[in-house]
């Protein structure tokens, strides 16, 4: 059993205790700087109970909660986060937590800090949920990476933060069921449109909105009645290193363009059955690019990929818009997703549908609320959990059980009716 030694060192005093050898040579942990005596004791005996705990030597940074924060960006989020991920957390840092924590040491961050710094947010922000969510769960982010594995305090005073209430939340719509009436009332209001068709196919697979538009007619295959999601759409600013992104904001000429990137997940990488309904949808909608497109002649837009390398070195295909009388000696992106005259239908644009839907047609409705109805609909008729995670391209069956609670709920009720009748219908033949 260690023990602590106390000794002075000019006019301040130092304790001292044995550690673990490394290599088979001693090694001793100390800590000096002591006014007294007996504030050395103390101290050892702390980081002496800490150590035997936890096998390390605890010792709090004296570093600021902003400059911390610089470190963990450059650390964490640049090394294992998709652009817009980092862009996304960059700009919660600059505009959010810089500005009201950052003059704090990252070990003076308390429970009670956090929590009224939440609570400023509802209050006096006007924020919605959802951006409250998100800027704590970059906070939460950034104090876990604080605790594993860079092990600069003990504990994250963001694991106790609680939420304000909120009458509707993004989550409420993310999750809300859309009727079988009210999908037709808005596939109504979009025939013949683009967006008639993203809603076909996010309704009718499930798919994201990114892998929707990440979408080229090579990805269907119409004879055996498959769609293969192997990218996404997202927009990005080429040219200019992430951090520089904030500042290029606003400016008249902002490099920003569409690209191809990988999926959410590995698993995300999928390829699923589609039915006769959106198969028929979508050979009526490819039949329709085709004669635009001779009806536009020189003058139809198409759209060519350019490799470019990302901030972690990775490839990615920048989507580049020319019209067809330009010659251009890039592979060609066919992609489904794209209005009359052939330019990209963008998620951007989406924005308008989504628009029209929640306010005009009064129905409570956001793009994931297809993926979420798709989902609902296939489990409560019977479809087995692991078929909708794979159609859903879920990285674990545990975030599919999750989120499909009271559908998987209502299975099991039907299971239940399923075996009454059997066994009724059995008895009854007797």
């Amino acid at each position: 059993m260690a023990e602590i030694n106390t000794r002075k060192r000019g006019d301040k005093w130092e304790y001292r205790f044995e550690a673990a050898k490394i290599d088979g040579k001693r090694n001793q942990i100390s800590k000096g700087g002591f006014k007294t005596k007996k504030e050395a004791l103390e101290a050892g005996t702390k980081a002496l109970s800490e150590y035997n705990h936890a096998g390390m030597h605890f010792e709090p940074t004296e570093i600021s909660f902003a400059d911390y924060l610089d470190y963990w960006f450059e650390n964490y989020v640049k090394v294992n986060l998709k652009y817009n991920t980092q862009l996304a957390y960059l700009n919660i840092i600059e505009n959010h937590l810089k500005p009201e924590l950052g003059m704090y040491k990252l070990k003076s961050l308390t429970p009670t800090v956090i929590q009224e710094f939440v609570n400023k947010k509802f209050i006096y922000g006007g924020y919605k949920k959802s951006h409250l969510v998100n800027i704590t769960a970059t906070l939460s982010g950034s104090l876990k990476y604080a605790v594993i594995p860079a092990k600069l305090i003990k504990d994250s005073p963001a694991n106790y933060i609680k939420y304000p209430k909120y009458e509707h939340s993004k989550a409420e719509t993310n999750r809300t069921v859309i009727s079988i009436n009210d999908f037709t009332t808005i596939t109504d209001r979009f025939k013949g449109t683009p967006y008639y068709y993203a809603l076909m196919i996010g309704f009718y697979t499930g798919l994201r909105i990114g892998e929707v538009y990440g979408l080229t007619w090579d990805n269907i295959d119409f004879k055996n009645k498959t769609l293969t999601v192997e990218k996404i759409a997202y927009k990005r600013n080429y040219g200019v290193d992430v951090r520089k992104v904030l500042k290029e904001k606003g400016k008249k000429e902002e490099k920003s363009a569409w690209y191809f990137g990988t999926p959410k997940t590995e698993t995300s990488n999928r390829t699923i059955k589609i039915g006769d309904t959106l198969v028929n949808e979508l050979k009526q909608y490819r039949k329709w690019q085709m004669e635009q497109e001779l009806s536009y002649g020189e003058y139809y837009t198409n759209h060519y990929l350019k490799d470019e390398m990302d901030e972690k070195n990775n490839t990615i295909q920048r989507i580049i818009p020319i019209e067809k009388s330009v010659s251009c000696a890039l592979p060609i992106a066919n992609l489904v997703m794209r209005k009359e005259n052939g330019q990209f239908s963008s998620p951007d644009s989406f924005k308008y549908a989504a628009r029209v839907i929640h306010h005009d047609l009064n129905i409570k409705f956001n793009f994931h609320s297809l993926r979420h109805t798709h989902a609902t609909m296939l489990i409560e008729n019977g479809a087995h959990v692991k078929d909708v995670q794979t159609r859903l391209g879920h990285s674990d069956i545990e975030t599919t059980l999750n989120v499909y609670t009271h559908a998987t709920e209502k299975m099991a009720e039907h299971s239940v009716d399923i075996f009454e009748n059997a066994v009724n219908g059995t008895l009854s033949t007797k």
